[in-house]
């Protein structure tokens, strides 16, 4: 339980690389947030776990194996955060940027096929917003996956 068939600062490299390598995945398949799966991409992410469990472990059982790994993708986290919070760049290299989607009461549908967004989820955005299409001034795709509506100015 306590024997590491490995040693130890390959858990680091292997949690390492993984992370790294899942990261860019993750950034590349999209900006959908948990809430906003998909069954099919919340399937994809359970299977993710299972596919990268021996790149891990390396087929390494023990308790510390497994602590080792755990607490440098926890590191590995904060790190990026820490980066994530305090430069602008690494900011939008890790996390993204906002996408305009639209303006004026017209959908770009080209950038909406590029961010792969159904006209539904757009059509639930305007619905959560109570503003119409033609009232639409501005729709943005956040950098964590969510769809903000801004509405024309009303005229007194």
């Amino acid at each position: 339980m306590f024997e590491l068939s490995l040693p130890w600062w390959e858990f680091i490299v292997r949690g390492a690389f993984v992370y790294c390598a899942l990261l860019v995945m993750v950034r590349v398949s999209g900006r959908r947030t948990v809430g906003q799966f998909t069954p099919f991409d919340l399937l994809v992410v359970m299977l993710l776990s299972e596919a990268v469990s021996n790149s891990l472990s390396g087929g390494d059982q023990s308790l510390i194996g497994g602590l080792i790994i755990a607490s440098t993708l926890v590191a590995l986290n904060v790190c990026a955060s820490y980066l994530s919070s305090h430069s602008r760049k690494m900011s939008d290299l890790l996390d993204g940027s906002p996408v305009l989607l639209g303006r004026d009461g017209k959908m770009f549908d080209k950038v909406l096929k590029q961010c792969r967004l159904s006209e539904t989820e757009v059509t639930e955005a305007l619905h959560e917003a109570d503003c119409t299409l033609s009232d639409m001034a501005y729709a943005f795709l956040e950098a964590d996956g969510n769809i903000t509506i801004q509405q024309k100015k009303k005229s007194d």
